[in-house]
């Protein structure tokens, strides 16, 4: 990955919706201009959500999602709807196709209330229109709007498209554009604690676990952030960290390590220079630093044997010193003097049911999204068990909890008094 390519988790996420048969295959390849999806008369011929990465004008970097019909029926229809759901938790924005000719069903109904209470931005886009006459148009913009009263929510925005005429779809990609106000952040990796002209020292180990050739996902975002900012941006190694920070003609504003070298240069940082890691740094841009931060404490509380997952975001070929399956397990057993039972997910996968397990470690998330990261943390509270973060279980079993969190002042006089 260059520092040009845009990752997956920073893309806007759009999913089609819909019952079986409204469009949606032949929607998203009118948006697209594509042959994304398969498209046929036979009912249910998409059945698994498919993604696909693009750039859209006006709209950017995007992934389109292509799920099955929401009215599917049978054994395998109740496990498609169950795989749409879960492309629903990780939607920035949603497109709920409507089959203007079969009108608004209870299955889209349904598709409206769950986006509506997940908070996620979406428009109606009612499908053949070059079906309906004037009052067709009517009669399905007053029920859509009796259904938004009912559901005590504003005006849903809706547009008329026809997938085989390409009519509407101009309109239909302002529209979605017009919603990313509401996904798109402005939150700052690290540079909203730092001013234009200071020095940042970042530590970049280059071991086994390092990528060839590149730098990892968080560097990256973290190099390019402070570059734009006007910080001035010294990489190193941990074997070069000393060096480095002899050769600067004053100390630097902050030093950001990677979480696997804070042991080895923890006394090699003096005590007055701000140090942290770059997935405490990623906890905190990704929204769940404060809760990473407090669930950790509750690892020492854990009964001998207890079972523990551990979530990393991407998927990657294991090594032989994984930092997931290897380095955490034996940093939260030195922590705590207990043996844990680990189980793993990787990627997408994740589990419905957390009932057996204790508490969840979870990675940076950076090739996560916020809302997948939102899902994950509102299943950890539905279970009520303690979510925290691979930097934050590092920097504890090293030492430099309490140093690695004096960054963020008010979390840590929470945390420490």
């Amino acid at each position: 990955m260059s520092l040009n390519d845009t990752s997956s988790a920073q893309r806007i996420k759009i999913s089609f919706l819909g019952c079986t048969n409204a469009g949606k295959s032949s929607l998203v390849n009118a948006v697209t201009n594509q042959e994304v999806a398969l498209v046929s008369d036979v009912k249910g011929t998409t059945t698994d959500p498919i993604g696909k990465s693009m750039e859209i004008l006006p709209l950017g970097p995007v992934v389109i999602y292509d799920t099955p019909g929401f009215d599917d029926t049978g054994e395998l229809g109740e496990k498609r709807i169950a795989r749409t759901r879960r492309t629903m938790t990780n939607t920035d924005i949603g497109v709920i196709v409507i089959d203007s000719q079969e009108g608004i069903t209870l299955a889209d109904e349904e598709l409206i209330r769950s986006l509506i209470s997940s908070k996620t931005p979406f428009i109606v886009a009612f499908n053949k229109e070059d079906l309906c006459n004037g009052d067709d148009r009517i009669a399905l913009g007053n029920k859509l709007d009796e259904i938004a009263t009912l559901m005590d929510t504003k005006k849903i925005p809706r547009v008329f498209v026809s997938a085989t005429s390409a009519r509407g779809i101009s309109e239909l990609r302002i529209a979605m554009a017009e919603l990313l106000p509401d996904v798109k952040k402005d939150t700052k990796i690290v540079s909203d604690l730092l001013n234009k002209g200071d020095v940042a020292v970042l530590v970049c180990p280059i071991d086994e676990s390092a990528p060839k050739d590149r730098l990892i996902l968080p560097q990256m975002q973290t190099i390019r952030e402070l570059v734009e900012y006007g910080v001035s941006t010294v990489v190193t190694t941990d074997d070069n960290l000393k060096d480095t920070l002899d050769s600067l003609k004053s100390a630097p504003s902050i030093v950001i390590t990677d979480s696997q070298a804070l042991m080895k240069i923890k006394d090699i940082v003096p005590d007055e220079v701000p140090l942290t890691t770059f997935s405490i740094l990623m906890a905190r841009y990704k929204g769940f630093l404060n809760e990473a931060a407090v669930g950790i404490s509750a690892a020492r509380d854990l009964h001998n044997g207890a079972k523990i997952l551990v979530c990393e975001g991407c998927t990657h070929h294991r090594q032989c010193n994984d930092i997931g399956t290897v380095k955490l397990p034996k940093a939260v057993k030195k922590y705590t003097g207990k043996d844990f039972n680990f189980e793993y997910t990787s990627g997408q996968s994740f589990p419905e049911d957390l009932s057996s397990y204790s508490m969840l470690i979870h990675c940076g998330a950076c090739m996560v999204n916020d809302k997948e990261v939102a899902y994950r943390l509102g299943k950890a509270k539905e279970y009520n068990i303690p979510f925290t973060n691979y930097g934050i279980t590092l920097a504890m079993a090293s030492g430099t909890l309490e140093r690695t969190l004096r960054v963020f002042p008010a979390l840590h006089d929470q945390i420490f008094g």
